[in-house]
């Protein structure tokens, strides 16, 4: 468990995560993250300890914002 919260650490220490939290009922994690390409998103998910030891499977889903609060602006499309 530390080795995964070190990652998420880095994650948000590279400003890529903005937010990484439980899923309702034990149903897993989630985290959602901005400002990197898909490749590297990848990489990077890939890195996870618990991706790696075997202990989840990742799913990604990408989404395109078209109506934010003004705070997360900065996540639509430029």
């Amino acid at each position: 468990m530390s080795a995964h919260n070190a990652w998420i650490a880095r994650g948000f220490a590279d400003g890529v995560f903005l937010c990484v939290g439980s899923l309702q009922s034990a149903a897993g994690g989630a985290i959602i993250a901005h400002g990197e390409g898909r490749a590297a998103h990848d990489a990077c998910v890939a890195a996870d300890p618990f991706v790696v030891q075997g202990v989840v499977t990742a799913e990604t889903y990408e989404i395109d914002p078209k109506r934010t609060v003004s705070a997360l602006d900065f996540v639509k499309a430029a």
